[in-house]
């Protein structure tokens, strides 16, 4: 399983999946070595490293001393494809995992039990994949979110049907109070949670693609400073650019995950 939440022992006012069910709250890398990965983000993104509660294979990234990433070397172990996922918060793992297959998506691992909580690894029934979470997240967490260091796009086949599989599984536009709210902007849909834009998913993506890029896919946006050092970086250090703007990069690790950075900090 790629998905670590850190919850420090000793702190004080947890915060729980609980109160913002439905949102994405992390970001995640499964990757094949620890130590190769957290030499080439180092160098990329300028992250330092944590140590977490489930071993030396799991890392906490940090950007400016502030968690940003949770880093996974399990990818060989338990083979598992190399890549970035985005998790999000639900209230029961095992209902949320009843109800994708139920809409015709599939569970990859899980739910299982990492403490302090519960997670799955799910995909789509357009294929993309996502993980979810229920338990504890950080004590820091709406610090995280509020600063926007990561930030997720859903790249698929219909951005509507997408948007129904979604609400479905994670209540979004429901009347539970404190549910993500969904508006339609053009041919995107967008996802707010606590008037905040959480996540957006946009029509264009090919469901048998030969190209795992042009796929329907979950994208991971970092918010960086400088998009053509950091596209410079990655090729020094073994990854590829797969595209570049002066806003924004898309790029592929050293290992084969495909990343995105943006110097665009609104969402």
């Amino acid at each position: 399983m790629n998905h670590d939440m850190p919850s420090p022992a000793g702190t004080k006012d947890v915060f729980s999946t609980d109160a913002v069910f439905g949102a994405p709250c992390w970001v995640s890398l499964t990757s094949r070595d620890v130590k190769t990965t957290e030499e080439f983000y180092g160098a990329v993104l300028g992250w330092t490293w944590r140590p977490v509660r489930l071993g030396d294979r799991f890392r906490i990234a940090l950007a400016d001393g502030a968690p940003v990433a949770g880093i996974a070397g399990v990818a060989t172990m338990w083979q598992m494809a190399v890549a970035w996922t985005p998790y999000f918060a639900v209230r029961s793992a095992d209902e949320a995992v009843s109800r994708v297959q139920e809409r015709g998506g599939t569970t990859a691992v899980g739910p299982i039990s990492l403490a302090p909580g519960r997670a799955a690894l799910l995909a789509d029934r357009d294929g993309a994949t996502f993980g979810i979470w229920e338990g504890e997240l950080f004590t820091d967490w709406p610090t995280w979110r509020r600063a926007q260091p990561a930030f997720i796009k859903l790249h698929t086949r219909d951005a509507f049907d997408a948007a129904i599989f979604y609400g479905e599984v994670f209540d979004w536009a429901s009347e539970k109070p404190g549910c993500c709210e969904v508006q339609y902007e053009g041919d995107e849909v967008v996802l707010r949670s606590g008037g905040d834009v959480v996540a957006r998913i946009e029509s264009g993506a090919l469901e048998a693609a030969p190209d795992p890029t042009i796929r329907p896919h979950w994208q991971v946006h970092f918010a960086v400073r400088d998009v053509a050092a950091c596209a410079r970086a990655a090729e020094i250090h073994g990854g590829s650019v797969l595209s570049l703007s002066p806003e924004e990069a898309v790029l592929r690790d050293n290992d084969g995950a495909q990343f995105t950075v943006t110097t665009r900090r609104g969402r």
